[in-house]
């Protein structure tokens, strides 16, 4: 199948080339990247020499024209452009935000701009998604802190009380991007931890929202602390909420365990033992742990993902498996590089 890849040229683009280089099914033909078009895909991302003589080109729409499916890796609020030049019937997978979002005041809010619309949203592991995305042929694929927030909040329905969640959540400093910044320089980052995007304005907490009260249908209000980290990629979360009667960290765990018990890409981890990023890295991998805090009476979920991968071009490509009808696991695999 031939695919093409717009907006190459970032962090979550050149991990979308390397795994779609090893993809079985999927044959990449057309890679643009804006500013850096004409410059050798190696140039920007060495690692991936089996691009080597290949170029970016400018994006030219009618390129696209033998694709059956693009994938857009572009900064946020560009994608609608894009789309309206592409053939109509082509399947999309949108790294983006442009179409995470079901209320157009939120974008707004968060976003600025008008609001483009509203694309199925591609979080496969929470309930009832799966079959959505199946069924269509644009997707909207979520946030990385998103992603890890809501897979590590959507099961606490059951047990505790999802209206009022409490997020403090790191991530590496590629989830800033790739343009050049002051604050994300070595000398800036290193040795030190900084939260942003302070005070519930991170461009996140609506999409969390909206994905846990469709999981779940109930309401949902996410208080998040985002905290840079010293490390150039992955996320750990700690999520908190009250529950809503007291219950031990085991009957806690055994919901999680029977949440995602058939779930390839999420792992319930045995209690005692805690999610690290480092285990993640380079992986469509979610590692899970839970506890009760019986002093509080609340629910303690701990959660780690590469944000490049499951948060960004794995989950990607998970979801351009399931609308081609091919296996969801083709060309990704849940086992991280380690140390």
């Amino acid at each position: 199948m031939k695919i093409g890849v717009i907006g190459a040229s970032g962090y979550a683009g050149g991990e979308l080339l390397r795994l779609l280089s090893l993809h079985p099914e999927f044959e990449v033909c057309c890679v643009t990247a804006h500013s850096n078009a004409g410059e050798l895909i190696t140039s920007i991302h060495p690692h991936l020499t089996s691009y080597s003589g290949q170029k970016f080109s400018a994006f030219t729409a009618s390129d696209f024209d033998c694709c059956e499916l693009i994938f857009l890796a572009l900064p946020h609020g560009e994608s609608a452009a894009m789309i309206s030049l592409l053939n109509p019937t082509t399947k999309i997978v949108d790294l983006g935000a442009d179409y995470r979002l079901a209320d157009g005041a939120k974008w707004v809010q968060y976003y600025g701009g008008n609001h483009a619309g509203t694309w199925t949203y591609g979080s496969p592991e929470l309930p009832g998604a799966r079959a959505e995305i199946r069924k269509a042929s644009r997707i909207a694929n979520p946030g990385c802190y998103a992603t890890a927030i809501a897979l590590g909040t959507a099961p606490a329905a059951k047990i505790a009380d999802v209206s009022d969640v409490v997020v403090v959540a790191a991530s590496g400093t590629t989830g800033a991007g790739r343009s050049a910044k002051i604050n994300l320089i070595a000398s800036e980052v290193m040795g030190s931890l900084t939260s942003y995007k302070f005070g519930g304005v991170h461009q996140h907490i609506p999409e969390i929202e909206e994905a846990v009260a469709r999981a779940t249908g109930a309401a949902t209000a996410v208080s998040f602390t985002p905290i840079l980290a010293p490390m150039p990629r992955g996320i750990l979360a700690t999520i908190t909420m009250k529950l809503k009667s007291p219950i031990s960290t085991e009957e806690a765990h055994k919901v999680y365990l029977s949440a995602y018990q058939s779930e390839e890409f999420v792992k319930v981890l045995p209690i005692g033992q805690m999610p690290q990023t480092s285990s993640v890295l380079g992986s469509n991998y979610v590692a899970l742990q839970v506890a009760v805090d019986t002093h509080t009476n609340r629910l303690i979920i701990s959660v780690a993902i590469d944000n490049l991968v499951k948060g960004a071009a794995g989950q990607a490509i998970q979801n351009a498996n399931l609308i081609c009808g091919l296996p969801e696991n083709t060309g990704l695999t849940a086992m991280g590089l380690g140390v």
